[in-house]
Parts: structure tokens; C-alpha cells; sequence
């Protein structure tokens, strides 16, 4: 009797080892979300699990329900490993970095497939050794946006007037970037510049990270703005950020 088996692709976001050989993974899956699921035997089990049980792994697993929240997952296939995050200390921080803003950001079981597709686009980046600084700015910025944090880039949040050649603030909480006028001393000072490099990039597809070259000013200047939407909607700070450099 199979039908109660069901099947889904799903990257592996995390493992805890239970017990003296089963396995509880933390799984991301373009169709059911956020989930848990139970692997028995799976450090035992070369032939069903040995594979998938790294972070960043990205599999077909088959899977029943089982008691609360936890999938009984009972095989796997192998799709993508993505070893080269592994061997690179850098790398690897920043995949965990941007595991955990999905986890921090997303309700288990919350659909959100395009979400899913820009974290393992970013991870492949990453894997193929692409830019660590430009990825990171990509990521950050492409998730507050679909996830609909966005804050007011080319205008003044408040005046609504469209910049034109001006010294202009940002401050999160009061909506993004801020004319003179209105900002007072609020905020930091920004270069007109940074924040249409942030608007261009948006024109393009989520799961595009290669052919971006950003300047100095303007990561810097990004990752001021980008920090303070972060920590508007996160619930706490990521613990994997002290490891980036």
C-alpha cells in the first residue's frame, strides 16, 4: 500500500543527528515550504540517505506523514551536492548566512517557490566560486523585495519628490531613501548612484547572479541600507553573520 507516499524536491538546509542513527533534517521545498523530516536509520542506511544529509544538498525525497509537523521521509535521489561550498571557509559562512535569513523570514510551511529559487541560485553562484560580496548584495536585496520589504529608493518616502542629482539620507524606519529636507539629521548619507544600482539590479531575473560588478561605494552604501531593512524585519540577527568577513 503506497498511497500515502508522496515525493518532492527539497534542499537541505540542515541536520541534527538523533539518537544512534537517525537523522532530523530541516528541508526547503519549492511546494510544501519549511519542513521537518524524520529520517530513521539514515546514518546507517548508505543506499537510501548517505548523499543528501549535507547542508546545501538538493534532492528528491519521498516522504509520509508522520505524527505533528515531521515528514517519515523513506528515500532520496540525489540531484545537486554543491561540494564546492565545502571547501572554502568564505563560501560557506555565506551560504549559512543566507539559510538562515530564508529560515529566519519564512513560516514553516509557507509557499513561496520563487524564494526557493533564488536561494539555490545563489548557492550555485557561491558553489561555482562567483563573487562573495556581489552575491551577498544580490541575495539580500532580491529577498527583501519578494518578500515585499522594499523600501523607497529613487523617491523621497515622505515628499514623494523623484532625486535629481542631490545628496540624499536613508533611514529604514521611515520608509528608505529621504530628501535633505525632510531627513534633518535622520538617517546616513547616501550616493544617488548606490540606490539606482540597487533599482537596475531589480529589473533583472531573481536567479541571475553572474555578469554583476559593483564598486566599493557602492557595497558599502548598499550594505548600510540593506543592514538597517534587515534588522527592521528579522526577529533576531542571524548567528551565522559573525562569521562573514
Amino acid at each position: 500500500m503506497v498511497s500515502d507516499l508522496h515525493s518532492c524536491e527539497a534542499l537541505v538546509l540542515r541536520h541534527i543527528n538523533y539518537g544512534e542513527a537517525d537523522v532530523i533534517l530541516s528541508l526547503f521545498t519549492p511546494d510544501y515550504g519549511l519542513q521537518k523530516g524524520f529520517a530513521k536509520s539514515a546514518r546507517k542506511s548508505r543506499k537510501r540517505f548517505a548523499a543528501v544529509l549535507d547542508p546545501f544538498t538538493q534532492a528528491i525525497f519521498q516522504w509520509k506523514s508522520g505524527r505533528g509537523n515531521f515528514w517519515l521521509l523513506q528515500d532520496s535521489e540525489l540531484l545537486t551536492a554543491r561540494v564546492g561550498l565545502r571547501a572554502d571557509l568564505q563560501r560557506l559562512a555565506l551560504a549559512s548566512y543566507g539559510v538562515e535569513l530564508v529560515e529566519l523570514l519564512l513560516e514553516e510551511g509557507q509557499l513561496h517557490s520563487v524564494i526557493y529559487e533564488l536561494l539555490c541560485s545563489f548557492l550555485d553562484y557561491l558553489d561555482r566560486g562567483g563573487d562573495h560580496l556581489s552575491a551577498k548584495l544580490l541575495f539580500e536585496l532580491r529577498l527583501i523585495y519578494l518578500l515585499g520589504y522594499m523600501p523607497h529608493l529613487l523617491h523621497c518616502s515622505e515628499c514623494l519628490k523623484i532625486f535629481d542629482d542631490e545628496p540624499i539620507r536613508f533611514d529604514a524606519i521611515r520608509g528608505g531613501s529621504l530628501c535633505l529636507q525632510c531627513a534633518g539629521s535622520a538617517g546616513v548619507p547616501i550616493g544617488l548612484g548606490t540606490v539606482g544600482s540597487l533599482a537596475r539590479s531589480l529589473n533583472v531575473g531573481h536567479q541571475q547572479f553572474d555578469a554583476f560588478s559593483f564598486g566599493r561605494k557602492t557595497i558599502q552604501e548598499a550594505s548600510l541600507i540593506l543592514t538597517q531593512v534587515l534588522q527592521q524585519v528579522l526577529p533576531r540577527e542571524p548567528k551565522s553573520q559573525q562569521f562573514l568577513c
